[in-house]
């Protein structure tokens, strides 16, 4: 029963912490503000820009059925198509429920699509001329479906939740940590802030919370990766930020009651059709236009195969450059209050997380390697780690030797420059550049669907450029790059299969060579670090015996079968090539194999 409970406890910890930064204690803010860290940049709830859009939900809602439906009319052309539309978004929905059906979904799913959407469009079909529009019936339905789906996507945010959860929250991380505590009367925040790193420009990002729009686009490797990241924008004193949880985890009726009034918005990956995409693409973008601080994985997706993202999602990414424009053009002011009370100008926060390992690695190398070259094709189901696992991976992550980085970029506006404490986008050399005239075509501000376009693409290369230079190496990541670079080496005819097939006899490397390359790239990466195209960890520049070490002990703390290990004779090889391959393409992008 003992072990039981602390179990249990983790998992209803891990279903708040999942948005951890809606939560998190208000109790917790005292104690931080007495060792003089950091307070909120705006202290009363009240005054947060999540609070300020529920309170005007009803508005909101109305706001985002009426464009949707905009939107999906001018994308659709003519009547014809448009009717072509809903009737392929009822086909996937029949399918869905057929084939995929969750509790958390509404009782009339299947009555709605299959009776009422389909007798509608079928009489519709048969009967009526479009050149006049949709039928009477017709617009009904559509107005329906969008209101449907509009409905679903948006959440709420319940001051009493918060208070609510802000003093369950810290007893659950309190029993966690003091199981792991050598010490009988044990301080959540010591030990939590000696496991999490938070680096970067953490004052000019709480001074840009209070003069803009936030949208912080972290790397993603792991389903904890919001509880972490959530944490790291709490312990900075920012405001709830707005993002995404996947419907799936509202089937849980404890964990829907609190997100569903924390401020998460629904996600259904299950959903693909052209109605549904768009009026999240919407909502993403009215939020921001309304001043709302939010987040979310540009990514798509957990990183399978290890290695820092290469390409981004550029729907959502739209959806902000989309929403700087019409801040621009039209000056939306936010839910009850003035424009100028937080500006109209939109910051891009990119931010990298550094595991030294990661719960999910052996599933996830596995479905990159099923997947190789098809991983468009991939369906993510999302699954949360069980209670159990959860709790393992916190306990290693909060013991004696290992840490998590959180490396904050640089801020950047939506079209890459940096920018100073007041907002103002500057140029390489440090001049104001007025952003506002890119988007002014023949003397005046307009849209430009070809040029937002390559707008959004640029942005993406800006924040895929981030990643990489705000990457933190750690010791983990050096060793594991290395002992597979150098079996690679050694099996130039092999392909990348054909080295995860290595049998163990194959695998040992001598530690004296393995050394020799450990120093000459941990060289190459203080170089690197001091251009500016990486960040190094602290720890890398100790003893090299000691970094190998430092590396084996991390790396091999949850799995157990261990990606890099010593033999009995003190040379190094590998008990899962697979995990090998999976954190060592951490180190990827740099071309540092060359150096091999």
């Amino acid at each position: 029963m003992k072990v039981l409970i602390p179990s249990l406890n983790l998992y209803f910890g891990i279903c708040f912490t999942h948005h951890i930064n809606f939560i998190l204690p208000m109790s917790l803010k005292h104690e931080i503000d007495e060792q003089g860290e950091y307070n909120f940049v705006i202290p009363n709830i009240k005054d947060w820009p999540i609070y300020d859009v529920n309170q005007q939900k009803t508005e909101f809602l109305q706001d985002l059925i009426a464009r949707t439906k905009e939107k999906i009319k001018e994308m659709a052309g003519s009547p014809k198509k448009l009717h072509d539309i809903l009737a392929r978004t009822r086909y996937l929905e029949q399918i869905r429920i057929q084939e995929e059906p969750w509790r958390v979904d509404p009782s009339d799913d299947w009555r709605f699509w299959h009776k009422k959407v389909r007798k509608v469009l079928l009489k519709s079909a048969t009967q009526h001329n479009y050149d006049n529009g949709l039928s009477a019936s017709e617009e009904a339905i559509f107005d329906d479906i969008i209101s449907r789906y509009a409905h679903e996507i948006v959440g709420s945010f319940r001051p009493k939740t918060y208070h609510l959860a802000s003093k369950v929250l810290p007893r659950f991380l309190s029993r966690l940590l003091n199981t792991f505590s050598s010490r009988k009367f044990f301080k959540v925040k010591y030990r939590l802030k000696d496991r999490l790193k938070i680096t970067g420009q953490i004052e000019l990002i709480r001074e840009l919370a209070t003069k803009g729009t936030l949208v912080v686009v972290p790397t993603h490797f792991s389903n904890l990766d919001s509880v972490l990241v959530g944490w790291s924008l709490h312990t900075i004193g920012l405001p709830a930020f707005l993002y995404g949880a996947g419907l799936n985890l509202f089937n849980s009726r404890i964990f829907g009651y609190f997100m569903s009034r924390l401020g998460a918005y629904r996600l259904d990956r299950r959903k693909k059709n052209p109605l549904y995409m768009e009026a999240l693409k919407m909502y993403s973008q009215i939020v921001v236009e309304r001043g709302c601080h939010s987040l979310f994985f540009p990514g798509g997706t957990r990183s399978r195969s290890g290695s820092i993202e290469t390409r981004l999602k550029l729907g959502l990414l739209g959806t902000i450059v989309e929403a700087q424009r019409r801040n621009f053009v039209e000056d939306i002011p936010k839910y009850g209050k003035e424009p100028t009370d937080r500006g109209n100008k939109v910051f891009i926060v990119p931010l990298v997380l550094n595991y030294h390992f990661v719960l999910e690695a052996k599933r996830l190398i596995d479905q990159h390697l099923k997947q190789s070259g098809k991983e468009k094709y991939y369906i993510d189901k999302d699954v949360f780690p069980s209670s159990k696992k959860a709790y393992e991976f916190l306990a290693s992550m909060v013991g004696e030797r290992s840490e998590i980085l959180l490396s904050f970029g640089k801020p950047i506006d939506i079209f890459g420059h940096p920018v100073d404490s007041e907002g103002n986008s500057l140029d390489s050399n440090g001049n104001f550049v007025d952003i506002e005239n890119y988007f002014v075509s023949n003397g005046k501000m307009s849209e430009d669907k070809q040029r937002d376009e390559e707008y959004t693409r640029l942005l993406g290369e800006h924040i895929l450029k981030q990643f990489y230079q705000y990457n933190v190496v750690i010791s983990s990541d050096l060793i594991a790059f290395i002992a597979f670079e150098l079996l690679k080496k050694r099996n130039p005819k092999f392909d990348i299969f054909g080295l995860l097939r290595l049998p163990e006899e194959e695998r040992v490397i001598d530690y004296n060579d393995y050394i020799e390359t450990v120093e000459k790239i941990r060289k190459e990466l203080n170089i690197r670090a001091k251009l500016g195209e990486l960040q190094v960890a602290d720890h890398l520049n100790t003893d090299i015996h000691r970094l190998v070490n430092h590396g084996l002990s991390n790396i091999g703390l949850y799995h157990t079968e261990r990606p890099v290990r010593k033999t009995e004779n003190g040379d190094i090889t590998s008990d899962n090539m697979n995990l090998l391959y999976y954190y060592h393409n951490r180190l990827l992008g740099y071309e540092l194999e060359k150096l091999i």
